[in-house]
């Protein structure tokens, strides 16, 4: 079970406490993971005060980058190797429904698992998954994080 990317894991481990925003409220790119810069500007305003807020509450780590993205997966889902607005808010799997430290359930990686089935598999269509039509929802879901996966290690 992985909650965040590998880019990200490699973030945690570094002892950086430079502030993923300006001064002025607006995301550093820099200090972003390859999938938010390539998103929006409020999903990396979203990311990165969310990010900010945990580091002054539980330090620079693991648990900041948890926050961060707990935070992001609420408004928005991975598609690809870029983050989109999701159409409605709201818990995106199990693990972010029963939320905390100790959280139980499955993660989706940032695929919106409680979209409806023609959402996903419109999701399917645009990241070019073969047999969309024929699978169900947990499927459909399954292939896109392996796609997301795929694409965002071929974009680094």
């Amino acid at each position: 079970m992985r909650l965040f990317d590998e880019e990200d894991t490699k973030h945690s481990e570094e002892v950086d406490t430079m502030p993923k925003t300006t001064k002025s409220g607006s995301a550093r790119k820099s200090e972003l993971p390859s999938t938010l810069q390539k998103s929006d500007a409020k999903a990396q305003r979203t990311f990165a005060k969310a990010h900010d807020a945990a580091v002054k509450e539980y330090g620079e780590g693991q648990r900041a980058h948890r926050v961060a993205y707990s935070a992001l997966k609420h408004s928005y889902e991975k598609v690809g190797d870029h983050w989109e607005p999701k159409s409605k808010k709201g818990p995106s799997d199990q693990r972010a429904r029963s939320g905390g430290p100790n959280a139980k359930g499955k993660t989706a990686e940032g695929v919106d698992a409680n979209a409806s089935k023609k959402h996903l598999v419109d999701v399917a269509r645009r990241l070019d998954i073969s047999g969309r039509s024929t699978m169900n929802k947990d499927e459909l879901v399954s292939a896109i994080k392996k796609a997301n996966r795929r694409m965002s290690a071929r974009n680094r």
